[in-house]
C-alpha cells in the first residue's frame, strides 16, 4: 500500500507527506508564531533568489552570482532597495517582473497572503492563523479585528497603487514616447514607491527626474501612504477625518511622521542649499520640493535625486537618524518606527516632570509598552553598530559610510553612498541579514529564536536600585 493511501490505524484518515507537513507547520503555527512568520519570509527569499539566479533573469543571458541574486532577493522582499547591481543594465525584462513582483509580496506581507490562503481554503481565519498574522505586523491591537485589517491590506494597496498608476503612466507615456515601456515604468515606480522599495528602472538612476514636479509629488504621495502602516489606514479608513475616533496609535502615528518630515525637508534644505553637488545649483522652488523629497524617502523610500555620497557629512548623520527612526508600524516603511520613538519621548517627559505614568491623547501609556520601545531601540542600535564594525573591518574604511549603509539597510531604506556597489560578497551578506532582521520585526526576530516562553515565577526579589546616569 502506498504512503498516500496509508490511513491512521483506527480514524480511516489518509497520511502522507502533505499530511506530515501540515501536522509540523500546525506545530510551528501553534507553538512559535514568531518563527514561522521568519521561516516564510526565509523561505520566500530563497523562491526570489533562485528565480534570480536563472539564466533568462539577467540581460547577459548567463547566470548571476549567488551573493548577487541572495542579496537582491533580500531586498525585494524585505522592500528595501539596496542593490550591488545596476537594475536597469543587469537584469532582464523577466529579471525585472520578479524583483517587482517580490516588491510586492514584500509589502503586502508574506503573512497576510498566508492568512488570505487560509482564508480560502477553510473559509475561516483560525486562531493560529490571527496569531500568525499579527506576529507579521497585521495588527491593529486586537485580535478580533485581523481578518479585517487583512482586507484593508489588499484593498488599499491595489486602490493606491491604482491611483499611482493612472497619474504615473501617462506621463512615462509622454517621457519615454512609447506606451510599453511608458506603462512599465509607471507600473513598476508606482509599486515600489507604496511599498516603500526605492528599487529604480533606469540605468541612470531617479536624477533625471528631480525637476518633474508630476513624477516627484506622485512619488511622494505614494512613499507617505505607504509609511504610515495598514493599521493607521484601517482608521482612515473606517473612521475618515473624525479625529475624536481615532486611537491613540493613529494620533501618535500622523504626529510624529508629519513633525519628521518636516524637520528633515527644514534641516536638508538648510544644510544642502549652497551644495552645487547636489541642490545648490537649482531654483528656489526646486531646492524646497527636493528638499521635502529627500526628507520623505530618507524614513524608508529609499529614492534619491542626488547621490547620497555627495552630500555634506552632517546631511548624511541626519539621514541616519531619520533612516533609524523609520515609519509606521505595521507598514512598507522599517526602523524602529515612529511610535517606538513617541512612547520614548513621552517616558522622557513624564520622567523630568516627576509624573509616575506616561500619558497622551487622554491614555495611559502602559509601562510594559515603554520597556518594548527601550528594547527595540536598543537591539536595532546594537545590530547596526555590530553591522558598522564588521563592514569597517571588510572595507578598511572610516566609519561614515559603513554606519550610512548599515542604518539603511536594517531600515529598510534602500539609500545608499554607493558602498553596496563596491562590497565583497560577505559584505553582501552581512547587511541581507540586516535587512532580514529589520523587516521581520526586531521583537519577532528575537522572539522567534526564544525556544519557549519562561512562565511567569510566583515571587519577586528584593528592589535593588543601581545608580543610573
Amino acid at each position: 500500500m502506498s504512503s498516500a493511501a496509508q490511513t491512521e490505524s483506527g480514524t480511516g484518515r489518509r497520511t502522507g507527506p502533505w499530511t506530515y507537513l501540515k501536522r509540523w507547520l500546525g506545530r510551528l503555527t501553534g507553538t512559535s508564531p514568531a518563527r514561522a512568520a521568519m521561516l516564510i519570509f526565509g523561505v520566500t527569499i530563497a523562491v526570489f533568489a533562485s528565480l534570480l539566479n536563472m539564466p533568462w533573469a539577467t540581460a547577459s543571458g548567463s547566470s548571476a552570482t549567488f551573493h548577487d541574486a541572495l542579496f537582491v532577493a533580500t531586498s525585494a522582499v524585505t522592500v528595501t532597495g539596496l542593490t550591488p547591481v545596476n537594475t536597469a543594465e543587469h537584469w532582464s525584462f523577466a529579471g525585472e517582473l520578479v524583483i517587482l513582483i517580490g516588491i510586492q509580496v514584500g509589502g503586502l506581507g508574506i503573512i497576510t497572503i498566508a492568512a488570505l490562503l487560509a482564508i480560502s481554503v477553510t473559509r475561516n481565519l483560525g486562531l493560529r492563523t490571527r496569531l500568525v498574522a499579527q506576529e507579521g505586523g497585521i495588527s491593529t491591537g486586537s485580535m478580533g479585528e485581523t481578518g479585517q485589517v487583512i482586507r484593508t491590506v489588499v484593498i488599499c494597496s491595489a486602490v493606491v497603487e491604482a491611483l499611482l498608476m493612472l497619474v504615473l503612466i501617462p506621463r512615462f507615456i509622454q517621457i519615454n514616447g512609447d506606451i510599453s515601456s511608458g506603462v512599465w515604468d509607471g507600473t513598476f515606480y508606482a509599486i515600489s514607491a507604496f511599498n516603500n522599495a526605492g528599487f529604480v528602472a533606469h540605468a541612470e538612476g531617479f536624477a533625471g527626474f528631480g525637476n518633474d514636479p508630476v513624477v516627484i509629488w506622485t512619488i511622494m504621495v505614494g512613499v507617505f501612504l505607504g509609511s504610515l502602516g495598514f493599521p493607521v489606514l484601517f482608521m482612515l479608513w473606517t473612521n475618515r477625518w473624525h479625529v475624536r475616533r481615532w486611537n491613540l496609535h493613529t494620533k501618535l502615528t500622523l504626529e510624529v511622521t508629519l513633525l519628521l518630515m518636516v524637520i528633515g525637508a527644514v534641516l536638508y534644505g538648510v544644510m544642502e542649499w549652497s551644495n552645487s553637488s547636489t541642490i545648490g545649483d537649482m531654483s528656489v522652488a526646486e531646492k524646497l520640493q527636493n528638499s521635502l523629497f529627500a526628507s520623505v524617502n530618507m524614513r524608508s523610500g529609499g529614492f534619491s535625486v542626488v547621490e547620497s555620497n555627495l552630500q555634506n557629512s552632517e546631511t548624511m548623520l541626519i539621514s541616519d537618524a531619520l533612516m533609524f527612526a523609520g515609519g509606521g508600524s505595521a507598514s512598507t516603511a522599517g526602523g524602529i518606527k515612529v511610535t517606538t520613538i513617541a512612547v520614548i519621548w513621552l517616558a522622557f517627559l513624564a520622567e523630568a516632570r516627576g509624573d509616575t505614568e506616561s500619558t497622551a491623547h487622554g491614555r495611559t501609556i502602559p509601562p510594559s509598552a515603554v520597556r518594548v520601545a527601550v528594547s527595540v531601540v536598543a537591539m536595532g542600535a546594537t545590530l547596526v553598530l555590530i553591522s558598522t564594525v564588521w563592514l569597517m573591518y571588510i572595507t578598511g574604511l572610516d566609519m561614515g559610510r559603513p554606519l550610512y549603509e548599515s542604518v539603511s539597510a536594517f531600515a529598510t531604506v534602500g539609500l545608499t553612498s554607493g558602498l553596496t556597489e563596491d562590497l565583497p560578497p560577505e559584505g553582501l551578506y552581512v547587511l541581507a541579514a540586516l535587512m532580514f532582521a529589520g523587516r521581520v520585526g526586531i521583537i519577532t526576530f528575537a522572539a522567534s529564536l526564544t525556544v519557549r516562553q519562561r512562565s511567569r515565577v510566583r515571587y519577586r526579589y528584593p528592589e535593588g536600585r543601581p545608580m543610573i546616569g
